[in-house]
């Protein structure tokens, strides 16, 4: 898989993010038409934020009522003149703090009149904005009244106003908002994700070859179960085509070795050396055919058949059938188990094949009187012919691989169908062949 394909969860996070940027945008533009074209919303939001400022430098101690101007509105309400003007009174209307000009009794409410908890008054329409007004605060036990005014805000603080209510009221609820969908569907997708990550490394591990093997959709989503579903249809139409394959090689196998039984037959009521030079020859074809004919049906063997075999047990069956047809051709055959018992996952009548065709081979194409030794180990079966005369001269490597033949590709691919590998090579003595296996018992690895 090439590295610079992006995972599912980056794809998610760069769309809800760039989704969540275009909402934020389009929000934006709503509450900047809502709030700062209307002057009377702003108007509220202003005595609302101010006031609520002010009424922060409010204290009550054993000593009384202390008010400390915030440091930032020592500039609008310390010095005169500077278009902002405020005054704090408390319950029965002293004075707490007042930043006044001349004109301040005209701006505010009389003191003799109870003042509501808000209240505001526009001195012109439009902006910049021109508005007295004020609220009331509840500090201890006690109750204030904070009024202010201003005179077309040279300040600007209309604008902190509204950057203030973006920020409480959009940026930080749609940011918590933005965390929690993208965590819940990231953690989401993780978990669904979860059975299409096995499923895919269950894939790497699944055998073409064996009929039982299937990917678990059982906790998939549904539109990720049904591209599960279509593998394993697919690996059905294998085994079917395994299957009629099967049928296929056994009906040519008995179509042809009828009629070359039959010529056989016909052969031996014939007295004559040709004949005899012609059943050899024809007996050789029936060898050639029955290869062809294993080897093709290697091709659709089905791994769903193995099962645990000792190799030790399976070794030695097939070297005491062998051993009177091995002394007929005027060998020897020895068996050398090099532990008790090999416990392998396999197809015995393949590997009783694999080694008859290896001990076969050795026999044919090797001098009158050569050993034929079979060695067993924990996850190996290894075949050695040793001519006591030393390896003839004209004999070597390339040779024997190309006499060998077909017989030698079938042990191969027996050998690959077990997840192993067949190993040739040669001594002073003879040659040596030897297949060994990727899946020993752990007990004798």
């Amino acid at each position: 898989m090439s590295r610079s394909h992006p995972t599912l969860g980056v794809i998610l996070t760069r769309r809800i993010a760039f989704f969540a940027v275009l909402a934020v945008v389009l929000q934006l533009a709503v509450i900047f038409s809502d709030y700062y074209w209307n002057v009377g919303e702003l108007s509220r939001l202003f005595v609302e934020q101010e006031t609520e400022r002010l009424a922060s430098g409010i204290t009550i101690d054993g000593q009384g009522v202390q008010y400390r101007l915030p440091e930032n509105l020592r500039q609008r309400y310390q010095e005169r003149s500077t278009g902002y003007v405020a005054r704090i009174r408390d319950a029965g209307g002293a004075l707490v703090f007042e930043s006044c000009d001349d004109a301040c009794e005209n701006r505010f409410l009389p003191a003799d009149v109870n003042p509501p908890d808000f209240w505001l008054r526009s001195l012109r329409p439009g902006k910049p904005l021109a508005l007295v007004g004020g609220r009331a605060f509840v500090v201890g036990n006690q109750r204030f009244v904070v009024d202010v005014a201003t005179i077309d805000d040279p300040q600007n603080v209309v604008t902190s106003v509204f950057w203030k209510e973006v920020i409480e009221h959009m940026l930080v609820p749609m940011s918590i908002l933005l965390v929690l969908v993208l965590g819940a569907t990231l953690l989401s997708v993780r978990q669904a994700l979860k059975p299409v990550r096995a499923a895919a490394d269950a894939a790497d591990n699944i055998d073409p070859i064996d009929a039982n093997s299937h990917l678990n959709f059982d906790a998939m989503p549904r539109e990720v179960a049904h591209l599960a579903i279509a593998v394993n249809r697919a690996f059905e139409r294998v085994g079917e085509l395994m299957t009629s394959q099967k049928v296929l090689t056994s009906g040519i196998a008995h179509e042809i070795r009828t009629p070359l039984a039959a010529i056989k037959l016909e052969l031996a009521n014939i007295d004559h050396p040709r004949a005899r030079k012609a059943e050899a020859d024809l007996d050789d074809l029936v060898r050639f055919v029955a290869e062809l004919t294993t080897l093709a049906r290697l091709d659709s063997f089905d791994h769903g058949m193995f099962e645990t075999i000792d190799l030790v047990a399976l070794s030695s069956s097939v070297v005491e059938q062998l051993a009177p047809w091995v002394y007929g051709q005027v060998h020897s055959l020895e068996f050398y188990p090099q532990v008790e018992t090999a416990l392998v996952q396999g197809a015995p009548a393949l590997l009783k094949d694999a080694l008859r065709n290896l001990i076969e081979n050795a026999v044919r194409h090797t001098p009158t009187g050569t050993d034929i030794l079979v060695y067993v180990g924990s996850n190996t079966v290894r075949v050695e012919d040793r001519h006591r005369g030393g390896m003839r001269r004209e004999t070597s490597a390339s040779r024997c691989s190309d006499s060998l033949g077909i017989g030698l590709k079938i042990v191969r691919r027996i050998a690959e169908l077990h997840r192993g590998s067949l190993r040739q090579s040669t001594s002073k003595l003879g040659h040596v062949f030897e297949i060994t296996f990727g899946n020993p018992d752990p007990k004798h690895a």
